[in-house]
């Protein structure tokens, strides 16, 4: 069944063409999206693999984040530093680090909060080595988690982004990664705006005099867009300078993802995201019509123990508007089976709300149960085809 539902129309443009001028890049790949409605908002060779650098260990953290979820890992816990992520490793020689040596411990967060700020890949290999016993079996379960936040072309060959030719992701699926922190984690979320991070178990002297002078922050946007809280830069030779970064302004949020950015530094990083940003925000808008939890639909049910289930949305469905589109054939429909079968658990998906403009659709976001509706016994469901038999409903 096809139903236009009301809305109060707001004199705000569509975003209709993703990759609109007005905005250039020397960077490889890059991609804007805004958070509520996903509308891309900028792409530029948006699906191309690359290797990711750093930001690759966005992944390692999200899997670290599903442990403390799941009680398998709290924050207090330590961890078994080993000669994998001793300092004095030729890996560490000149890549980021906490500054870690084999046999002491670290504290589970200690370790989150140096890959973060100081983009410890020592840390991550901290982390990988408890949760699957070694850093090559913990790529499984990156690649698990990726597949499940929907990333289908991102490969692992580490937890940190050193150089590895397995290490492979797009600036499309960095972003969908940056979403799923941000809506799955909300407790842990905050982690990534901060700007400085002591670590003050060192033990060695050469830790402890290196320590003084790296403890703030590579992803410079903290310090210098309003509302930025995240996410994540990455440098390689391969890979260039790249970051993931997100900034929330007037009620609103978007993210940013660079690749392959030809750069000095990370400030100069940082104000190309802050440009890309920037310029989001000054050119669109959006508008959200629903939230989770509103009414947005009366589904009939077929043998249920409700005539109806109330269709609603597990995330705001919003549209995204760029200045000077004609909005006067804008259309915001629910689509869905009539009836629909008991039983239905809430949160399941039952149909989908869509904006149309010109006849094209322009967003979609599943509609779900509201409640549960259970199935009525056999005696009910005799009764309901006896009415339907003899003309009822």
């Amino acid at each position: 069944m096809r139903k236009l539902l009301p809305y109060a129309l707001c004199l705000m443009p569509l975003v209709s063409n993703p990759a609109f001028a007005g905005f250039d890049t020397n960077a490889r790949s890059a991609f804007m999206i805004d958070y509520d409605s996903g509308a891309e908002i900028y792409a530029k060779s948006a699906d191309d693999l690359m290797p990711p650098s750093s930001m690759l260990k966005l992944v390692t953290l999200a899997v670290t984040f599903d442990a403390l979820k799941s009680g398998e890992l709290k924050m207090d816990d330590k961890l078994p530093v080993s000669k994998n992520a001793d300092y004095q490793d030729p890996n560490w020689k000149t890549a980021s680090k906490i500054c870690l040596s084999a046999g002491q411990t670290v504290s589970v967060h200690d370790a989150i909060m140096g890959a973060i700020v100081l983009s410890g890949g020592d840390a991550c290999v901290v982390l990988a080595e408890k949760l699957a016993g070694s850093e090559s079996a913990f790529t499984a379960k990156m690649t698990a988690r990726a597949r499940a936040f929907g990333m289908s072309k991102s490969t692992f060959g580490n937890s940190t982004g050193l150089p590895d030719p397995k290490n492979l992701m797009t600036t499309r699926e960095l972003a969908t990664l940056a979403t799923h922190l941000i809506s799955d984690y909300p407790d842990f979320y905050p982690l990534f705006a901060t700007r400085r991070f002591e670590f003050n178990d060192y033990k060695s002297d050469w830790c402890v005099t290196w320590g003084q002078s790296h403890n703030v922050s590579y992803n410079k946007i903290l310090f210098m867009m309003p509302g930025a809280d995240g996410l994540k830069t990455g440098q390689t030779d391969a890979g260039g300078y790249g970051v993931v970064a997100s900034a929330r302004q007037g009620g609103r949020r978007l993210i940013g993802v660079i690749n392959g950015f030809a750069a000095r530094d990370h400030d100069q990083l940082a104000r190309e995201a802050k440009k890309l940003l920037e310029y989001g925000f000054a050119t669109t808008q959006n508008k959200i019509f629903y939230k989770p939890g509103d009414n947005i639909a009366k589904i009939p049910v077929w043998y249920g123990r409700s005539d109806v289930v109330i269709a609603t949305v597990a995330r705001p469905f919003a549209v995204t508007f760029v200045t000077g589109t004609d909005l006067s054939t804008l259309r915001i429909l629910a689509r869905y089976n009539d009836p629909a079968i008991a039983p239905v658990d809430a949160g399941a998906q039952i149909g989908t709300v869509i904006a149309e403009l010109n006849g094209q659709t322009i967003a979609r976001a599943p509609l779900v149960a509201k409640d549960r509706v259970g199935k009525t016994i056999l005696f009910g469901r005799l009764f309901k085809n006896l009415m339907v038999l003899f003309g009822g409903k």
